[in-house]
């Protein structure tokens, strides 16, 4: 199992908790679950409201989109993908500064904590730690690609009957 697919199933649990609390904040749900800490407190706060919307919702948005793109990372075209591997570190750094910033309201200004949050913020945590290995790894494996190309060049003697960029561009425009 790769890092995408890694990204792709933590992002999935991610849509479980943040749907969880979406649907306690627009009242499907009764009560919530929470063995530790004070949910409700948090989820009735005028914080767990984000622009209009419930800040659960925002998080249900953000794992599909993170789930998605996992999807399509792990896909033989996307696979080595470098500007995919970048964008999930920007999203998923993203969502962990949000998670840092909801994590704050909670201990100071709430003074309560939602177990789901937490869940949440640790999984925001673990995305962004799998997304940053990803574009490590896509970066060494290009770094290691483009050496590995050079080395070939070098000693395959591609080209040895070329002598000058100029010849280059005539036997590029001519049909031969």
């Amino acid at each position: 199992m790769n890092k995408r697919m890694l990204v792709a199933l933590v992002a999935l649990a991610g849509v479980f908790v943040a749907s969880y609390l979406t649907l306690y904040k627009l009242g499907y749900i009764g009560t919530l679950a929470c063995a530790v800490g004070s949910c409700e407190t948090v989820q009735t706060s005028k914080w767990a409201t984000f622009l209009g919307f419930p800040v659960g919702a925002w998080g249900v948005g953000y794992y599909l989109v993170v789930l998605a793109l996992g999807l399509v990372g792990v896909m033989p075209r996307y696979s080595e993908a470098r500007r995919l591997s970048e964008g999930l570190v920007a999203l998923t750094g993203f969502g962990l500064l949000f998670s840092l910033w909801l994590t704050y309201l909670e201990l100071f200004v709430i003074h309560a904590i939602c177990q789901w949050c937490v869940i949440s913020a640790i999984l925001a945590t673990i995305l962004f730690v799998l997304s940053w290995l990803d574009l490590r790894e896509v970066k060494l494996l290009e770094d290691e690609t483009l050496d590995v190309a050079a080395e070939e060049l070098r000693e395959g003697a591609y080209g040895a009957e070329i002598r000058n960029t100029s010849e280059v561009a005539l036997r590029a425009v001519r049909e031969e």
